[in-house]
């Protein structure tokens, strides 16, 4: 799904944008290790991928940014912060999915291992707790909340920057779009550093009960905008 970029035409009423950003890459992720809540640094890798999409996203303005508290989400949102100009505020609700006995264990060894959770996991069940830690419904609520809180006081036309985690954001922006939960899984995952923008829809769609559209999805570059003539 294309990005969007650049202001609507004149005349366009402006509504609010939350960006859910994932971290940039670690050694965990190259190795295809579940990280969890385990606090591992970002590869040199990782560091040129936050560099790199911090510059785009940038250049959208915005109004805040807020990060997980482990070590590579929040090295991603510093920087943007650093080059937005903006002090990022630290949120623990963006952390990973806490996994458990699952956290430092490669995807193979969890399947051999906890062959009955894993095969949960892989449908997409939001109810499996994975080693014994939290399930996706659970993360999907406190990145919700952390949602919530952070717009409060974000102008009309403002624009949110979560720093948060691949699996937290993946059920964040499901819930935020009012996915049922048997459809989250169609959900897929956001590569490091890419991104998903979500748009507030105003008041003449939240009384039908749709607040959130998804503008773009794992995105990694801002193509330029495209006038879409309807007729």
């Amino acid at each position: 799904m294309a990005g969007l970029a650049g202001a609507p035409a004149d005349g366009v009423a402006q509504y609010r944008r939350v960006v859910v950003w994932r971290h940039g890459q670690t050694s965990w992720n190259a190795a295809g290790r579940f990280q969890g809540q385990t606090d591992i640094e970002l590869d040199e890798v990782g560091r040129a991928q936050a560099e790199a999409s911090a510059r785009l996203l940038a250049a959208l303005s915005p109004g805040r940014v807020v990060a997980s508290d482990l070590t590579r989400a929040r090295d991603t949102g510093e920087a943007l912060g650093r080059l937005a100009g903006l002090p990022v505020t630290v949120d623990l609700r963006l952390r990973e999915t806490y996994a458990g006995r699952w956290q430092g264990l490669t995807f193979a060894q969890i399947d051999e291992q906890f062959p009955e959770e894993a095969a949960g996991w892989a449908t997409g069940d939001v109810t499996v707790v994975p080693g014994g830690g939290e399930c996706r419904l659970d993360v999907a609520a406190r990145v919700c909340a952390a949602v919530e809180e952070h717009l409060r006081g974000l102008p009309e036309n403002g624009l949110l920057v979560l720093a948060t985690h691949g699996g937290a954001a993946r059920v964040a922006i499901a819930s935020l779009l009012g996915l049922p939960h048997d459809r989250w899984a169609v959900m897929s995952g956001l590569a490091n550093c890419n991104w998903s923008m979500l748009e507030e829809m105003g008041p003449e769609k939240a009384t039908r009960g749709l607040r959130w559209r998804l503008a773009a999805h794992n995105a990694g570059s801002l193509p330029e905008p495209v006038t879409v003539q309807e007729g």
